[in-house]
C-alpha cells in the first residue's frame, strides 16, 4: 500500500495523470475510483458540507460521489435562509441537495435548528419592534423545528439541533445570545425535545466549536450532562473541528473524546478542516503582512496535523459515528472570506483543482 500510494504521489507532482480538462473537471483520475469514503468503509461515515451550486458543478459533483457518502448543506437548511421571514420559507436549495443525496443513496446530516448566528432579525421581535416574549419566541422555534424537520423526516438521518450555545469567554457558561437573553438556558432543552417530537427516529446532536481546549470542553460536557439528567433527547456531540496546523494537539483531542464518550454520547466531527493560520475569531481585513503562500512548510505541518487526527480517529473508533470536511477543496472555502476578508486560506484535502493533496495519501495510508 506504501509503495502504491509513493507512486501515485510521485506521478501526481510530475502530471501523470489524467485530467478532464472542461471547466469545472478537473478532479483526480486516476485508475481507480476508490475515495476516502472506501478507504473508511469499515470505519464511519466520510462527509462534506455542500452548497446547490457546487453539487450543480461536474466537477464538484464528481469529486463527492467518488470521496463522500454524506452530505450536510453548508448553510441552505440554517434559519436565516430556510425561513427568512414569518410566514415565508425558502425550500429550494435544502430540497435540492436532499435530493442528490437521495438520487445517489448519501446520508444527509440537517444543519442546523437553532443557532445565534444566520437568525433572521424578525425572529426575536414583536410587531412594535421590540424583543420578543420567552412565550413568543419559543413557539416560533417550535413552529420553525416542527415545519423544517418535518419536511425532511426519514430522508435526513441526523441533526444538528443547537449550534455554540458556549460561551467563548471562559469565565461565562452560556452564550448571551438572544436566545438565552430572552428564553434562559430554557431553549436548548426545547429546541431538542421540539426536534424529538418532529422526528423521533433523527439522531440529534449538540454542536460547537474549540471542543478540543480544555476549558470550553469541560463546560461542554457540563451542558451536555445536565441536558442528559433532565431526559432531554440528546443523543450525540458535534465536535466541528475547525482545527488549524496549529492546534490541537493529540493529547487535546483525545481529552475530549474520552470526557464526551464518558456520558454515554456518540461523536462526530462535523466540520472538519485544518486552516494554515493561526486561530482567529474576530473578522479584519487583510493586512500587507499576511503571507497567503501555500509554502512546503505550511503543506507539512497541515499533512501531520491531518495525519494525527485521523490516527486518533481510527483509534476511537468505537466512539465516532462520522467525519464531515467543510467545503469540497481548496477552490472554495468559507476560511477564505472569514475571519479575514480576502486571505486564501488551503484548508481540504484537495486542492484548488480539486486534486489531492499530499495530506490526502497521508490519510489514506493506514
Amino acid at each position: 500500500m506504501k509503495l502504491l500510494l509513493t507512486a501515485l504521489t510521485f506521478l501526481l507532482s510530475l502530471g501523470h495523470y489524467t485530467f478532464h480538462k472542461d471547466t469545472e473537471a478537473a478532479y483526480m483520475a486516476t485508475d481507480s475510483t476508490k475515495g476516502l469514503k472506501d478507504y473508511y468503509e469499515t470505519y464511519f461515515p466520510i462527509g462534506v458540507a455542500v452548497s446547490p451550486r457546487a453539487l450543480s458543478m461536474p466537477g464538484e459533483s464528481a469529486l463527492v460521489l467518488q470521496h463522500f457518502n454524506s452530505l450536510t448543506p453548508e448553510n441552505a437548511m440554517k434559519m436565516g435562509p430556510i425561513h427568512p421571514a414569518e410566514n415565508q420559507y425558502n425550500w429550494k436549495g435544502a430540497d435540492s441537495i436532499v435530493a442528490f443525496a437521495q438520487a445517489h443513496g448519501l446520508k444527509v446530516r440537517g444543519h442546523t435548528l437553532c443557532w445565534h448566528q444566520q437568525a433572521p432579525a424578525w425572529f426575536f421581535k414583536d410587531t412594535a419592534g421590540n424583543l420578543a416574549t420567552k412565550q413568543v419566541l419559543l413557539q416560533r422555534l417550535k413552529e420553525h423545528i416542527t415545519a423544517v424537520v418535518s419536511r425532511y423526516k426519514g430522508k435526513i438521518y441526523a441533526w444538528d439541533v443547537v449550534n455554540e450555545a458556549i460561551d467563548d469567554n471562559p469565565a461565562n457558561f452560556l452564550r448571551n445570545s438572544l436566545f438565552y437573553q430572552i428564553c434562559g438556558e430554557d431553549f436548548i432543552a426545547k429546541a431538542f425535545e421540539y426536534a424529538h417530537a418532529a422526528d423521533p427516529n433523527a439522531i440529534l446532536f449538540y454542536n460547537d466549536y474549540n471542543t478540543e481546549r480544555r476549558e470550553k470542553a469541560d463546560r461542554i460536557y457540563r451542558l451536555l450532562k445536565m441536558l442528559k439528567e433532565k431526559g432531554v433527547p440528546v443523543h450525540a456531540v458535534g465536535l466541528q473541528a475547525h482545527w488549524s496546523i496549529y492546534e490541537p494537539s493529540r493529547e487535546e483531542l483525545e481529552y475530549a473524546i474520552e470526557k464526551f464518550a464518558s456520558l454515554g454520547l456518540k461523536i462526530q466531527f462535523t466540520e472538519l478542516d485544518v486552516s494554515v493560520y493561526k486561530w482567529e475569531k474576530e473578522r479584519r481585513q487583510k493586512r500587507a503582512d499576511d503571507d497567503d503562500a501555500f509554502t512546503a512548510e505550511k503543506e507539512q505541518q497541515q499533512l501531520e496535523k491531518y495525519k494525527m487526527a485521523f490516527e486518533v480517529f481510527r483509534k476511537y473508533r468505537q466512539h465516532i459515528t462520522g467525519i464531515t470536511f467543510w467545503n469540497i477543496s481548496d477552490r472554495y472555502s468559507w476560511l477564505d472570506v472569514y475571519p479575514v476578508a480576502g486571505r486564501k486560506n488551503y484548508p481540504l484535502l484537495f486542492d484548488t483543482t480539486l486534486r489531492p493533496k499530499k495530506a490526502y495519501w497521508a490519510v489514506v495510508d493506514f
